[in-house]
C-alpha cells in the first residue's frame, strides 16, 4: 500500500525510534509506532484530499498533481469503484495521459463529489485520526500527552 510506505512508515519509525530512545517498554514502543502509523495514514488521506480540492494559492504548487503524476489516490480509488463507464474512463485518461486532455479538473471533481468520494476519504483520515488518538490511551496523562491528542485533530483540520 502506498500510502503507508509514503507517509505513515516515517512517522511510524520516527515514533518508535523516540519511544526506545525514551526508555519505552514493547508495549509502549507498539502503541507509539502505531500512532505514528495511523496518523501518518491520516495526514496522507488529507493531504491528497487538499491536492483535489484545495486552491493553488494555498498549496503553493499545482493541483491535482497527484493525478497528474497519475496516483490514483483514496478519493480517486472510490470514485472509480463507484462511477459509470464513462466516468471510470475520463479518470483514467487523466491518470494515463498524465494531464487534462479533453478532461478538466472540475469534471473530475463532480465525478467525486457525485460519489461522495471526497466526504469518504476524510471521513477515513478522521478514522485513522482517532484510531492515532487511542494508540497513546494507554499512556498518563501529560504535557507530551496533550500534544500528541491534538496532532492528530490539527491533521485533519489543516487547509494546507
Amino acid at each position: 500500500m502506498i500510502i503507508y510506505r509514503k507517509t505513515a512508515c516515517l512517522f511510524s519509525v520516527c515514533m518508535r525510534v523516540g519511544s526506545i530512545l525514551g526508555g519505552a517498554n514493547g508495549t509502549q514502543e507498539e502503541r507509539l509506532a502505531q500512532y505514528g502509523r495511523d496518523l501518518g495514514i491520516a495526514f496522507q488521506i488529507v493531504d491528497d484530499v487538499l491536492d483535489l480540492t484545495a486552491s493553488e494559492s494555498v498549496l503553493g504548487k499545482p493541483v491535482a498533481s497527484d493525478l497528474r503524476e497519475g496516483k490514483a489516490t483514496m478519493a480517486v480509488i472510490h470514485a472509480l469503484e463507484q462511477c459509470t463507464a464513462a466516468e471510470r474512463h475520463q479518470i483514467e485518461t487523466v491518470l494515463h495521459d498524465r494531464a487534462f486532455n479533453g478532461v478538466t479538473h472540475a469534471d473530475i471533481i463532480a465525478i467525486l463529489t457525485r460519489y461522495g468520494s471526497l466526504d469518504y476519504a476524510s471521513q477515513e483520515a478522521a478514522r485513522y485520526a482517532e484510531s492515532a488518538r487511542q494508540a497513546i490511551c494507554i499512556f498518563p496523562d501529560s504535557e507530551f500527552k496533550r500534544t500528541l491528542l491534538w496532532a492528530p485533530e490539527f491533521v485533519v483540520v489543516r487547509e494546507k
